[in-house]
C-alpha cells in the first residue's frame, strides 16, 4: 500500500467522525477552504464595516456668500478630495453664515456641531491670539511685502494653532481692506464724522481708531449690510472684493485709497477629527486645500483690482489722503496702536517685533538708491535678513 493511501478502516472511520460530505467537499473542494470560508467571510465583512465607519463628512462653515469665488473652489477641492479618497473623505460647506455668525461656528466646533471653517483671523484671536499678527493697522503697504513676511511665519502661526486644537489647512488672502464711507474721507479728522464699523472684538481695528479719535460699533458681520441701510452705520473698512460680496458697496458713495490693513482668511479643522483620518487621506486633504487656496489668492490679487474698477464704474468715488503729510499721519496712528498693543499683552512680543523687522528690512532693500557724496547713484541695498 502506497505511504500516501488511507486504510480502508481508517477512512471510514473518518467519514463516520466527520458526519456526511458538505455540498463544497463534494464539489471537490480543499479541506482547508472549506474549514476557513466562515472565518475569510466574516473578515471581509468586518474590513467593508470597517471602511464604511471610516468614511468621513467634514462639516465646514464660512460667511462668504454662495456663490462666491471662495465657495466654488472649495467645493471643487471637496470634489477631488472624494474621488482620490475613493469616497472616505468628503466635505460638506455651510456658506453664507447659515451656521450663524463667526462665534457660534467657534462655538460649534468646539462641541462638534461643526469640524472645520473658513474665518478671517479674529475670531480664532480669541483662542490664539497671535494669529492677528498680520493684520496690524498699516502694517503692509503691498503685496510683495506680504508675501516676504509671510514667507517665514506662516508656518509659526500654523503651529500656534494646532497647540490649540486645530489643523489649519491653509493661510489665504482676505485682501486689503479700504475705508467705504458714505462720506468723504481724506483726513484722520474726517474720521471723528463717521459711524465706522468693526468686526466684533477685533481688538485691533478698536485700538487704532479709538487713537484717531473715534468709537467704532462693533456688530456681526452677518449684520453689517442691514445697520449700513437702517443707518445705523455709515463706513465700512473692507476689501474691493469683499464690499461687493456682500454687498455692501450698494449702500456707501466713496472710498478712500489708503489700505488700512491686510486680512487673512484661515481654513481649519478640529485636530482630534483632523487625526482620524488616515495619513495618506490627510495628505489629500491638505493637498486639495493649498491649491485651491493658492488659486484663489491669485483670484484675490487681480479680483480687488477689478473690483476697484467696478466700484468706480458703479459711481463710487476714489479719495485720496489730502496730502503725503496725512498719509504719515495714518502711518502715525499704526505705530501707537502697535505700541499701545504691546502694552496689553495681547500678543508675543517677540512677533511682533520679527515681523515689523522684516517688513522695515525689506522696505530698505527696495529703497532707491540715494546719491552718494560725489553724486553718484550707488547700488542698491542687499538683501538683508534682520538679526
Amino acid at each position: 500500500m502506497s505511504s500516501l493511501q488511507m486504510p480502508m478502516s481508517t477512512s471510514r472511520e473518518f467519514r463516520r467522525r466527520s458526519g456526511p460530505p458538505s455540498r463544497t467537499q463534494d464539489l471537490g473542494a480543499p479541506a482547508w477552504i472549506t474549514a476557513t470560508f466562515p472565518a475569510l467571510l466574516a473578515m471581509s465583512l468586518g474590513l467593508l464595516i470597517a471602511t464604511n465607519a471610516e468614511a468621513k463628512t467634514l462639516k465646514i462653515a464660512t460667511l462668504m456668500p454662495e456663490g462666491s469665488g471662495f465657495v466654488s473652489e472649495m467645493r471643487q477641492a471637496g470634489n477631488n478630495i472624494q474621488d482620490r479618497t475613493q469616497g472616505r473623505v468628503k466635505l460638506k460647506f455651510y456658506p453664507g453664515g447659515v451656521m450663524g455668525n463667526d462665534k457660534t461656528v467657534m462655538r460649534k466646533m468646539r462641541v462638534g456641531q461643526l469640524h472645520g471653517a473658513a474665518l478671517p483671523s479674529g475670531p480664532l484671536a480669541s483662542i490664539y491670539p497671535d494669529i492677528e499678527v498680520y493684520s496690524l493697522p498699516l502694517l503692509f503697504r503691498d503685496y510683495d511685502e506680504v508675501e516676504y513676511v509671510r514667507k517665514r511665519f506662516d508656518e509659526q502661526l500654523k503651529a500656534g494653532l494646532a497647540k490649540a486644537g486645530f489643523t489649519t489647512l491653509s493661510i489665504s488672502d482676505g485682501g486689503f481692506a479700504y475705508l467705504l464711507s458714505e462720506t468723504t474721507i481724506r483726513r484722520v479728522e474726517d474720521l471723528a464724522k463717521t459711524k465706522i464699523w468693526i468686526p466684533e472684538d477685533d481688538i485691533m481695528s478698536q485700538t487704532a481708531l479709538e487713537i484717531a479719535g473715534v468709537s467704532p460699533i462693533p456688530l456681526p458681520t452677518a449684520d453689517v449690510y442691514t445697520a449700513l441701510q437702517t443707518g445705523l452705520i455709515d463706513t465700512v473698512a473692507a476689501p474691493p472684493m469683499g464690499a461687493i460680496a456682500f454687498q455692501w458697496h450698494t449702500k456707501v458713495r466713496t472710498m478712500t485709497n489708503v489700505p488700512l490693513m491686510y486680512l487673512i482668511g484661515i481654513f481649519t479643522i478640529d485636530s482630534k477629527t483632523f487625526e482620524k483620518l488616515s495619513p495618506d487621506d490627510q495628505d489629500i486633504v491638505r493637498e486639495e486645500i493649498a491649491d485651491a487656496s493658492r488659486r484663489l489668492d491669485a483670484e484675490t490679487r487681480l479680483g480687488d483690482a477689478n473690483a476697484m474698477e467696478a466700484l468706480k464704474n458703479q459711481g463710487i468715488e476714489m479719495v485720496m489722503a489730502s496730502s503725503p503729510a496725512e498719509v504719515e499721519r495714518w502711518h502715525d496712528i499704526s505705530v501707537r496702536a502697535t505700541e499701545r498693543l504691546r502694552g496689553l499683552n495681547r500678543y508675543s512680543e517677540n512677533l511682533l517685533d520679527q515681523i515689523v523687522e522684516y517688513v522695515e528690512a525689506y522696505r530698505a532693500q527696495r529703497a532707491p538708491a540715494s546719491p552718494d557724496a560725489d553724486g553718484q547713484t550707488g547700488p542698491a541695498p542687499a538683501s538683508v535678513e534682520p538679526k
